[in-house]
């Protein structure tokens, strides 16, 4: 007996080896996916199956991906890495992956994403970057994403998205940006203008609400008349050589005038979005012309009555000298006759 369960664990042991199944997860040639989920993993596993498609990782202690962390699984289609420690992810972390669709890295602690992280990925098709710290995203994240169509970024601490980020992705059909910092001003505007288009063309969108200024926060991005944003300003271009920093000099407080700003304070001030004076103006100018109405109403009845009654006396007046008149001739001819009659024959 001890004999025949001895060669059964080898048999199971000779199987793994074979296999190529890590020790703490579960495989599944059937499906050829892997799940290393809740094992308390640091690292990503050395010894995955070459065949596996469908990779879980989720809810285990992996702070950061090293390059080529995923070389020993070329054919991987769905990547779940959720609820990890994410911090630091190397630039070609997901090199070689030229089937992945599905990348899944919610609920880490990401705070920006390099550039060139995501430019091996060609097949990609959903990501999900949400429940992150994420504060900034370039406006190019890889190679133009033909195939994306979902892409999800909520709950994360972005102020602005560059719309040429969102341009990348010509199949998107699901964008998820709620519960984030969003700074309503007009570097907004892209965005805004992006988006009215994506919804006009049948893209799904939650919602973008504005966290700051005040005067917009907790409104609706899409909701904001688009012509209370002013154009951002442009840098100057005859900036003096003084001010300008050459790269590795000293930082040098650079003098100038009072009451002046430098180009990021202009920015920011001008930038931020105000009330707009128009709309006190407007409601002023219905008051104006509705006043003005009435006025105009009242006036022209003042003279429609003023002509009636000048027509009235005028015919009252012509009547009553009418009569004299008339009384003042009937002697007159009667007159004429009498010294007719009584003229020699």
């Amino acid at each position: 007996m001890t004999g025949e369960l001895l060669l059964l664990s080898s048999v199971i042991f000779l199987l793994q080896v074979v296999c190529g199944c890590p020790e703490k997860c579960r495989c599944h040639s059937f499906s050829n996916s892997v799940d290393c989920s809740q094992q308390g993993l640091a690292e990503i596993p050395s010894n995955l199956p070459l065949q596996t498609l469908t990779l879980h990782l989720q809810d285990n202690q992996i702070h950061q991906l090293p390059a080529f962390a995923f070389r020993s699984v070329p054919q991987l289609k769905t990547l779940n890495l959720c609820n990890n420690s994410l911090s630091n992810l190397a630039p070609g972390a997901f090199h070689g992956l030229q089937h992945l669709q599905v990348l899944n890295l919610t609920q880490n602690s990401l705070h920006s994403l390099e550039s060139r992280l995501f430019h091996s990925l060609p097949q990609l098709r959903e990501l999900d970057l949400s429940s992150n710290n994420i504060n900034h995203l370039p406006t190019s994240l890889g190679q133009r994403w033909e195939n994306l169509t979902m892409f999800s970024i909520q709950q994360n601490q972005l102020q602005q998205l560059d719309r040429a980020l969102l341009e990348s992705m010509p199949s998107v059909k699901l964008l998820l940006l709620k519960d984030n910092l969003w700074k309503c001003n007009c570097h907004l505007l892209g965005l805004k203008l992006w988006l009215e288009k994506f919804i006009y063309k049948g893209g799904i969108v939650d919602s973008v609400i504005c966290a700051s200024p005040d005067t917009w926060k907790g409104q609706d991005l899409l909701k904001i008349p688009h012509e209370l944003y002013k154009p951002c300003p442009f840098p100057s271009p005859d900036l003096e050589p003084s001010q300008v920093q050459q790269p590795g000099s000293a930082h040098q407080a650079v003098p100038r005038p009072p009451g002046s700003y430098s180009t990021g304070e202009r920015d920011h001030s001008e930038c931020e979005l105000k009330p707009k004076p128009r709309l006190a103006n407007l409601r002023h100018a219905v008051a104006t012309v509705i006043i003005t109405g009435v006025l105009c109403g009242i006036m022209c009845l003042l003279m429609l009555a003023a002509a009636i009654y000048g027509c009235t006396y005028a015919a009252i007046t012509a009547q009553h000298h009418e009569g004299p008149l008339v009384q003042t001739n009937e002697p007159a001819k009667a007159e004429g006759k009498e010294t007719f009659d009584s003229s020699p024959a």
